[in-house]
């Protein structure tokens, strides 16, 4: 048996304006609209958005309210991406470690930009 990742599913509760978030952000294109269920991708790779009328965001780093999964980014400008993010509706929520930042997307869903 082979298995391979088919695609990431995040729930959200508007996910057109989610993938539209992470369409521009990663560059990727809006491939499949079915209703309230989002496709983006480049043919190699997918990302796909569903909606959770009752999605509770996590709170980073609170345990109560978990991330459950979070999505690394690598960047090759870390300033001109962070501002980017915060023009699309991102939130910074730590920029403690070293190599990377943390953010909320439009739905609460941390991410980080990764950079050298």
């Amino acid at each position: 048996m082979t298995a391979r990742l088919s695609t990431v599913v995040l729930d959200t509760p508007d996910p057109h304006a989610l993938a539209q978030f992470y369409s521009e952000l990663l560059e990727l294109p809006i491939t499949k609209v079915d209703g309230d269920w989002i496709d983006i991708g480049d043919g190699a790779s997918r990302i796909s958005f569903q909606l959770a009328p009752n999605h509770i965001p996590p709170q980073w780093p609170d345990p109560n309210y978990p991330q459950q999964l979070h999505l690394d980014i690598w960047v090759d400008d870390i300033d001109a991406a962070e501002a980017k993010v915060l023009r699309m509706g991102a939130q910074l929520l730590s920029t403690k470690e070293a190599g990377f930042r943390v953010y909320s997307d439009p739905a609460g869903h941390p991410f980080c930009l990764e950079y050298a």
